[in-house]
């Protein structure tokens, strides 16, 4: 998934069993491709939910075609990818492209069952910094993505408007712009600060801006950041529900009207767009001091190539990938998606068209990677952080405390 929907509790789980994904993936080849037809090749991803489906149809269609390929698709759901990644493994049974959240890249190549890209000649060049490290382990290009997606800071342009505001760029202006805009049962700000790797998303752009770093969980940046959270929460500006509200709910809590403003993704955009009554806008999450610049997550899937053991196969999966990651195919992908091309050059010209998407496309490029630093060692530190949030938001630790309880827990 990308984290639209995140599940990556799930995945995490399942890849407790990753062991035998390197023995089936390096042992012998895979037995339904070692030897096939070139020409036809097998595709795993998570795009089973419309309009996705078949928006992702259309574009693999399309690059099959110039490849001169036939592909044999599944679409399963976002939950069962690394569950479904690993009977296929175990199975030889593994597929020619196989698409995978960029967070699971690393720990899935780590087991060596994936091929460098550049094995088969795929240029690497343009794509934006913080993609390309998610697409890497060990200085190896994996995979590419061909969009992403990112955090930005929603607002109710009817609602600023009317106490004669204008959208937060700083914390200070967040907070009191959210106060003013708390009355009745319409707080001022929201975000997912879930037990999740939703709630662990959300606070990135937060704790990353502020200069904290994932390598030093307890450091007085993401202290200061938490205390941001904490502060929103305890002065009634935002809900205490936020400890259980998804990205879908904070959403939902924007649309009805229930707050002013919101940490979200474009994701959301369409639904917004839905309600014609809705007017909104948005900007990039703000900043805590002068001179600091916003740095949030990236979002996004990449496209690798299976160490299938068919080489002829792998090297016309690289094509394939080549082609759903070019020029083209980012803009389409982007425009239909709402997501934001990969390759910083494409931006003006994709924000000319997708003039809603400017601050997303503006976030993208400062964007970082969260398994840039950490590795395969991302998903303990993004249960370290949502465990803290959790343990601050409730009263169960304070700020000071909270990052090394929830290390220690």
């Amino acid at each position: 998934m990308n984290i639209r929907t995140k599940k990556h509790m799930y995945k995490v789980l399942a890849l407790a069993a990753v062991a035998p994904f390197v023995l089936s993936a390096c042992g012998g080849g895979n037995a339904s491709n070692s030897g096939g037809d070139a020409s036809k090749l097998t595709l795993l991803d998570y795009y089973n939910n419309e309009p996705d489906n078949t928006i992702m149809k259309g574009a693999i269609d399309k690059c099959a075609a110039e490849v001169g390929v036939s592909i044999s698709r599944e679409a399963v759901p976002g939950k069962d990818l690394i569950q479904k990644v690993l009977q296929k493994s175990s199975s030889k049974t593994l597929p020619d492209v196989l698409m995978l959240d960029n967070p699971d890249l690393q720990q899935i190549a780590a087991t060596g069952g994936l091929a460098p890209l550049s094995d088969f000649g795929v240029d690497t060049s343009g794509f934006a910094k913080g993609m390309l490290e998610a697409g890497s382990y060990q200085g190896k290009v994996y995979g590419l993505a061909p969009t992403a997606n990112t955090l930005g800071l929603f607002y109710n342009k009817k609602l600023l408007a009317a106490a004669g505001l204008k959208p937060p760029t700083t914390w200070a202006e967040l907070k009191t712009t959210a106060k003013a805009l708390t009355k009745g049962s319409q707080y001022g700000v929201a975000f997912s600060a879930i037990a999740t790797y939703e709630g662990a998303w959300q606070f990135l752009p937060f704790m990353w801006t502020n200069g904290g770093d994932e390598t030093n969980l307890d450091s007085p940046q993401n202290r200061e950041a938490l205390q941001l959270w904490k502060d929103l929460v305890d002065s009634g500006s935002a809900s205490k529900g936020v400890i259980n509200w998804s990205q879908g709910d904070v959403k939902d809590q924007f649309m009805a009207g229930k707050t002013a403003m919101m940490i979200n993704g474009p994701w959301q955009i369409p639904a917004l767009d839905a309600d014609k009554s809705l007017e909104w806008g948005s900007v990039q999450v703000p900043i805590n001091k002068p001179g600091q610049t916003p740095v949030a997550p990236l979002g996004g899937e990449v496209w690798t190539v299976p160490q299938t053991g068919n080489k002829a196969k792998q090297a016309k999966a690289a094509e394939f990938i080549s082609c759903f990651t070019k020029d083209s195919t980012q803009l389409s992908l982007s425009e239909a998606r709402y997501t934001v091309p990969t390759k910083p050059a494409l931006a003006k010209e994709f924000v000319a068209k997708m003039p809603t998407m400017e601050s997303f496309t503006e976030q993208v490029a400062n964007a970082r990677s969260r398994t840039g630093k950490l590795g395969d060692g991302w998903p303990k530190a993004a249960t370290t952080i949502y465990t803290a949030i959790q343990l601050a938001l409730t009263g169960k630790a304070s700020v000071g405390d909270a990052f090394k309880q929830a290390a220690n827990g």
